[in-house]
């Protein structure tokens, strides 16, 4: 359980960090980069989840509620990422 839980906490703080970093950089190539890293990031933490409903650590309300913050989190950031595509 500690490992997952390090894993989740890692991937939450790793999607922001990785939004905030790429905002500071001077190229949209840049900032689309560390845009993807993000994404990358939501797509574990969605997976973590998964696996701590499969292995009984949450309930099937805490899965649902987790899983559609993750979509919308990723729905902005796949927006983001198509602005910054089109500058």
């Amino acid at each position: 359980m500690y490992g997952l839980t390090s894993q989740i906490r890692q991937c939450a703080v790793s999607v922001p960090s990785n939004i905030a970093e790429g905002s500071g950089r001077r190229h949209g190539k840049e900032t689309i980069q560390f845009l993807a890293i993000s994404r990358g990031s939501l797509y574990e933490l969605e997976t973590q989840i998964y696996v701590s409903f499969d292995i009984g650590y949450i309930s099937e309300i805490q899965l649902t509620e987790c899983i559609n913050e993750i979509e919308i989190l990723g729905k902005l950031v796949n927006g983001y990422i198509r602005y910054l595509t089109k500058e």
